[in-house]
């Protein structure tokens, strides 16, 4: 009896703790579940870093900071312009910024020292070259009795002994002259007699376009820059003007100097362009030459009561390479003809 209690008690007891047993398991399942997954996860991790230690080391790149996508970072893109990439042995070349000099290949003009506006007077520092029908120009550095920068004197003369003159065609651009400031300037000049009356050669040169010299050359080959000088045919005064271009001279008076410059710079410049440019041609028909002048007709005066009206057959020898260089002439007994010498007061 006693043993079949004792088992009932057991019994009892034992059901009781295992009913006790299941409740405790329900209340606390979710808890228990809970913190049996961190440890998982705390086991799982801790499984990972233990391969990983145990796994060879490698040297890896830092990579970026991870964004939302799974995708690598755009690189980050900024305004400078990338480098060039280097190559190997390649020339490298830079612009060349220095500042060139350039230099001017144009001939040197030579301008007349003067406050006027007239053309440059040409440089002595050439020869001319022109040729003509009977031949090159013969234009020699030193001047001679028949040569000089501007030609010879059968270059000037071309035809005159034959079958008429023949001009060689020469520009006032092509002549080889001297400055007149600076042929004034020597204490030996020739053209002392015109210094009183320069600033009406080079007023008039300005307004004619053409180099003062050959306003006073010609002054110094008609009348020795005389004011008072009279041809023999009764030429007047600097220029030696014939006396139907007196008209409107001051007073009547023909001589006077700035009458007389004007009018005879004046007539130079207009026959030059009639002469559609022809400077050789324009100088000597000053003296009253022509085109196909002869010798015989040059000098048919010569045994007349006018001498002197003859044409000077050594004029632009002496005009061109006499006074445009500075030179006399007379003094340095220019040309070959001299036909003018065989006249009263001239020998």
């Amino acid at each position: 009896m006693k043993t079949t209690a004792l088992f009932t008690f057991l019994f009892l007891a034992v059901g009781m703790a295992e009913a006790s047993s299941q409740h405790h398991r329900l209340g606390i399942s979710r808890i228990s579940n809970a913190h049996h997954g961190r440890n998982v996860a705390r086991h799982d991790t801790s499984s990972e870093l233990t391969r990983r230690a145990d796994a060879p080391k490698k040297r890896c790149k830092p990579k970026p900071k991870a964004t939302s996508s799974s995708a690598p970072p755009a690189p980050t893109t900024t305004t400078a312009a990338p480098a060039p990439a280097e190559t190997p042995n390649e020339a490298i070349v830079k612009p060349n910024t220095a500042k060139t000099e350039t230099k001017n290949t144009d001939p040197p003009k030579d301008t007349p020292k003067q406050e006027n506006n007239s053309s440059p007077a040409p440089s002595v520092g050439g020869l001319l070259t022109i040729g003509s029908a009977c031949g090159a120009s013969g234009a020699t550095d030193k001047v001679t009795a028949t040569s000089g920068p501007n030609g010879n004197i059968d270059f000037f003369n071309c035809g005159v002994e034959g079958s008429g003159w023949n001009p060689p065609h020469v520009t006032v651009q092509d002549l080889k002259v001297k400055d007149l400031g600076e042929v004034l300037n020597d204490p030996n000049s020739p053209f002392k007699p015109c210094a009183p009356f320069i600033d009406m050669f080079y007023k008039y040169a300005a307004e004619n376009g053409i180099p003062p010299i050959l306003i006073a050359a010609t002054a110094m080959q008609e009348s020795t820059c005389n004011p008072h000088s009279v041809g023999g045919g009764g030429e007047q005064g600097l220029m030696q003007i014939t006396k139907e271009k007196c008209g409107g001279a001051p007073g009547g008076n023909c001589q006077d100097p700035d009458f007389n410059i004007r009018v005879g710079a004046g007539f130079l410049a207009n026959t030059i362009k009639n002469a559609g440019g022809n400077v050789i041609q324009a100088v000597a028909q000053y003296n009253g030459w022509f085109p196909g002048m002869n010798i015989g007709q040059a000098t048919a005066a010569r045994n007349s009561a006018c001498c002197l009206c003859q044409n000077n057959l050594d004029y632009l020898q002496q005009y061109f390479n006499g006074w445009c260089q500075g030179i006399s002439p007379y003094q340095n007994h220019i040309g070959k003809y001299f036909n003018l010498d065989v006249c009263p007061g001239r020998s």
